[in-house]
């Protein structure tokens, strides 16, 4: 592609949950090699072919449940998605994509630089603005799901709470667990899988690209948002501490009952024996 050329690329990006076996999808699609745990899978997305250069389309898999496709039309997207389903189980799970996050580069010779929530202007081609763009609208999609999940187990707690303030806790152990164990998996999620933290490789030797991750994981607020997440998760942590204390010591109270019912029982039994025996 020349330089002085004006050209737009378009950028949709899916979050379809759970980690993404990139090693195992590589021996399924028959390409020889391995993929580090940073590093994102680029197929043809009609092929499902390693991408090169002179494709106009492409797909980007991330280990971390994060799908992008580039300059593809929403035929072409259905028909991908459609061919994945074979290869990945959380595709076959998930009949619907509900978390989308669209994206525009434009390359302009003569115009100025800029950079908005949704569209990028730059005046050179480089094939790092693509991979840098890609990295941070499959974080973002990414988020977005898990900030749902912990919406909706933020409002299950708060239906919970409700009940507390009536004198009613009916959690079990189970539920207990349950509902911990959920709070645990957005913390892992956001903080193993999706690694908001973490710069993409090219970002460490071109500054020029830093930059631009920089300024664009800033608009999409990434590090604000993973925050958030963490303090949320810690917060249901903490009331699940609450709801397993008034567990054990209901639990507790319950025991001392049928402690003081056995003794009274025994008390009786043995006043019984002396007085009619």
């Amino acid at each position: 592609m020349s330089e002085a050329e004006t050209s737009l690329y378009s950028f949709t990006a899916f979050a379809i949950g759970g980690v993404l076996d990139l090693n195992r999808l590589a021996l399924q699609l028959g390409i020889d090699r391995k993929y580090r745990w940073e590093e994102p899978m680029r197929l043809n997305p009609v092929t499902f072919t390693p991408s090169n250069p002179s494709d106009v389309v492409w797909v980007y898999l991330y280990y971390f449940g994060g799908v992008v496709f580039l300059n593809c039309r929403d035929d072409i997207v259905a028909r991908c998605i459609e061919g994945l389903k074979q290869h990945l189980f959380q595709l076959k799970e998930q009949p619907q994509l509900p978390f989308r996050e669209d994206y525009e580069l434009l390359i302009n010779p003569t115009a100025e630089p800029s950079i908005t929530n949704d569209c990028a202007i730059m005046p050179l081609f480089n094939q790092d603005l693509l991979e840098i763009i890609c990295f941070v609208i499959a974080k973002s999609v990414a988020l977005e799901r898990i900030e749902e999940d912990v919406d909706s187990v933020f409002d299950e707690v708060g239906g919970m709470i409700a009940r507390l303030g009536h004198g009613v806790l009916e959690l079990s152990d189970k539920q207990l667990a349950k509902l911990a164990s959920s709070v645990l998996a957005f913390k892992y999620k956001s903080i193993a899988h999706i690694m908001v933290l973490d710069k993409p490789e090219i970002t460490w030797d071109n500054e020029e690209a830093d930059r631009f991750y920089l300024f664009i994981s800033n608009l999409f607020e990434l590090t604000p948002r993973y925050q958030e997440i963490k303090h949320k998760s810690e917060t249901l942590l903490d009331i699940t501490d609450v709801f397993s204390g008034l567990s054990h010591a209901r639990r507790s109270a319950r025991l001392e009952w049928i402690i003081i019912i056995l003794i009274a029982f025994e008390i009786i039994m043995a006043l019984w024996q002396k007085l009619f025996v």
